[in-house]
């Protein structure tokens, strides 16, 4: 009987070949520093937020009760870390097609879920169903989703560039729409993450950009999206209040104004707090109840409060400097579809940190984005992790030049003659 296997990308067989050599460590200098700064960070904040809870809901957390959560996150984190930094990037274009059928079942199966109870196997918070309970931990299917949806995408648009179909409206254009459209109907609609959907587009627009898709379409990409985005809002009361409160910063009531701008003012009191060097470890305030999600979402502002002005400055830069490094690994990488892989992660990664960042400043308005490696939570570390482990695993198949994509071409060529040796050539061809 003849078994269904997807269809793998093509090779791109006009690209130099290149042998295995060493990979960027910088990419694991980088993340490990962002993870020790949250896990310290969370071990000065676990007892003021674990006393918290056991005050409200009568429950009898340790001290260290988010430290010891988010320690088991970082191992788990390391772990797919590891073993996607030596699993070789063929298989995940093998499986890209059932890795994102598994994360839109999912999805499925939450909303569903939603509709039928209230607790139990789901975790429902004012009127979201964004996790499935676990008991153990929770686990939320959009990041699963994202991750398989930036595979499947960096596959299916390295196939059309192999074909010469870039641009192509009925193959290439349309099908990505729907995808979209799909993936973004269970995370904004069906478990309305307005943030999240956020940066799905940004990796999705990241995937087009490296993809070298016309500018005219990309433009229309953008127009619809903000077209998109408007009918999103205004259907949806909460977000008209929160896009109001980001431009007026009031509202009719004052009742209203105060519930709705209550988050980003003591954000902006805990950044200013801060001053120049921090408050220090443990001496904030913000994280004894004032600050809502304080070790999540709002972690930004907990680090202003804490590391001041300057420590901010040096975690932003350690931020860039780990995108840096994605960027040149997909700048360096010969495989098409490899780089594109690479492309859509920087995309995920740069969304997170720049929504939650602008959000937290008052940039952008509220919403609900983890801050990755930094804030408490076991799924978006799992991925981001997950992403980055790719990476890691494809920077050791670079060249030493910048590999130029021809618009609309599968030829790819070096900016300077020739094709540079790789530090630490060995006997394994690429894939």
């Amino acid at each position: 009987m003849r078994v269904w296997r997807p269809k793998p990308a093509p090779v791109d067989s006009s690209a130099p070949l290149v042998r295995r050599h060493r990979p960027d460590y910088q990419i694991v200098l980088f993340m490990g520093l962002l993870m020790l700064i949250g896990l310290v960070v969370l071990y000065s904040i676990s007892p003021a937020r674990a006393e918290l809870i056991n005050a409200n809901t009568n429950s009898s957390l340790e001290a260290s009760y988010f430290m010891q959560r988010q320690l088991i996150s970082l191992a788990a984190g390391l772990v797919v870390f590891t073993v996607a930094g030596f699993l070789p990037v063929k298989y995940w274009k093998k499986y890209a097609w059932p890795l994102l059928l598994a994360g839109i079942a999912a999805s499925t199966l939450l909303a569903v879920l939603g509709l039928v109870m209230d607790d139990g196997l789901i975790i429902k918070t004012n009127g979201a169903v964004r996790w499935f309970n676990l008991g153990f931990m929770s686990f939320q299917p959009a990041e699963l989703l994202k991750f398989g949806f930036i595979i499947y995408v960096a596959t299916f648009l390295g196939r059309q560039i192999a074909k010469g179909k870039l641009n192509d409206v009925k193959t290439t254009f349309l099908p990505l729409g729907i995808l979209l459209a799909v993936a973004g109907l269970f995370i904004i609609v069906f478990q309305k993450d307005m943030g999240t959907g956020i940066t799905l587009i940004g990796a999705f627009a990241a995937l087009l950009f490296a993809a070298g898709v016309d500018k005219r379409w990309m433009t229309i990409g953008v127009i619809g999206a903000l077209c998109l985005g408007i009918l999103l809002i205004i259907t949806s009361p909460h977000r008209i209040e929160r896009v109001m409160t980001f431009l007026q910063h009031t509202s009719n009531t004052v009742e209203v104004s105060d519930a709705s701008s209550y988050h980003i003012e003591q954000a902006m009191i805990a950044l200013g707090s801060g001053g120049l060097f921090g408050k220090g470890l443990g001496q904030g305030i913000q994280a004894f109840g004032y600050l809502p999600e304080a070790v999540n979402d709002s972690i930004f502002a907990i680090l202003g409060e804490t590391f001041g002005f300057v420590g901010l400055i040096v975690i932003m830069l350690l931020f860039g400097g780990l995108l840096r490094r994605v960027l040149l690994v997909a700048e360096h990488t010969v495989d098409v579809t490899d780089r594109l892989i690479v492309a859509g992660i920087f995309g995920l990664i740069a969304s997170h940190i720049i929504v939650n960042i602008g959000a937290m400043t008052g940039i952008f308005p509220l919403t609900g984005v983890t801050l990755p490696f930094l804030s408490f939570g076991g799924t978006s570390l799992l991925f981001t992790s997950l992403g980055l482990g790719v990476v890691f695993y494809i920077s050791r198949y670079t060249t030493h030049k910048e590999i130029i994509q021809q618009e609309g071409s599968s030829e790819t060529t070096v900016r300077r003659r020739g094709v540079g040796r790789p530090r630490y050539a060995g006997s394994r061809r690429y894939q």
